[in-house]
């Protein structure tokens, strides 16, 4: 098996990193949490040119994939760089239609390649919940009960969690789009999916958080010295970095099983998921604690990667959830 990512995969990596460094995403995230959805539709837009969304989809549905391994990668940038909006739930949108097929994949699929439309799933199932992401920013809520799909009709309250860019509400009514043992499939892969794309942006996450907390310790200094100088620090920083390299390769492995449709697909995508957001919520405690008190406040760029660890690590699979998944067929490798 491969870890490695070839040379077209890291030069895709560092294309949407360096688009991404000058889109001022710090921006647009505020916007995005103050309902404004311009600013997040345009850089939407931006990485519909650059291949992100057609990834999840088919040729045959004017996509390029699915790439699994590719969208791993996109994934991890969108996280380094906090991108808000429904992502992982547009991949997971696209998976599903396209193992169900029919009507609603010919109609939604191309949009969401192309970057017209964006969605939002809400699976009422483990590792799920009640709740669609950005249900009011998305042109399409889909919610899977059981073995039945169907397209909301309208959902009720926004609230914000924890990230104050993460938009949730409760879909409501709607048509039905599907229904039997094809849809409990299918939605099963796609929650593979959310749950891949979700560590995969989280380690990205975690990933820059580090970065940004090295930067600055090696800039604040305490008596007389710069802080980065301290024992201590240099330990807790070094154990962030550990369990950041720890997660990549499972979330590469992850990525790969599902591209091979392994049956052990699932525990290896939750074995990445558990790693890769535990090893994030970390990153995020060290930059909060090694910021001091400039780390708590709003008007620092950091507030806006570091409210976005702990919902990443509860979204499609708790910790509790994917430990539980992993060790119910035994261990992974």
């Amino acid at each position: 098996m491969r870890f490695l990512l070839d040379d077209e995969q890291r030069e895709f990596a560092r294309t949407l990193d360096d688009m991404l460094g000058s889109a001022g995403t710090p921006g647009v995230v505020r916007s995005w949490a103050a309902g404004d959805h311009g600013p997040g539709r345009a850089l939407w837009a931006r990485l519909a040119e650059a291949g992100v969304f057609a990834l999840g989809v088919a040729q045959e549905h004017e996509g390029l994939g699915p790439l699994p391994v590719e969208l791993a990668v996109a994934f991890g940038e969108l996280g380094r760089h906090a991108v808000p909006g429904p992502l992982a739930e547009t991949a997971a949108a696209s998976a599903l239609l396209g193992r169900l097929g029919g009507d609603a994949a010919h109609a939604w699929l191309p949009q969401f390649a192309s970057g017209k439309a964006m969605a939002s799933l809400c699976v009422l199932s483990p590792g799920g919940g009640p709740y669609a992401l950005d249900a009011d920013a998305a042109d399409a809520v889909f919610v899977v009960d059981g073995d039945t799909v169907r397209l909301a009709a309208s959902h009720g309250p926004v609230q914000s969690s924890a990230d104050p860019a993460r938009r949730l509400a409760r879909p409501l009514g709607g048509a039905v789009l599907g229904q039997g043992p094809e849809v409990t499939a299918a939605a099963a892969y796609a929650t593979d999916v959310a749950a891949l794309v979700t560590a995969a942006q989280a380690l990205g996450l975690g990933r820059s958080l580090l970065e940004r907390t090295v930067r600055y310790v090696r800039q604040r200094t305490q008596f007389g010295v710069t802080v980065g100088s301290f024992q201590a620090v240099k330990h807790r920083l070094a154990d962030t970095l550990i369990a950041l390299e720890f997660a990549q390769p499972l979330v590469h492995a992850a990525a790969l099983a599902l591209a091979a449709d392994d049956p052990a697909a699932g525990r290896e995508v939750a074995a990445a998921k558990v790693s890769a957001c535990e090893a994030a919520y970390g990153a995020a405690r060290t930059a909060l604690q090694l910021h001091g008190a400039v780390g708590y406040t709003e008007e620092l760029d950091l507030s806006l990667w570091i409210r976005k660890a702990r919902p990443l690590r509860n979204a499609w699979g708790t910790p509790a959830a994917c430990r539980a998944r992993v060790l119910a067929d035994g261990p992974v490798g």
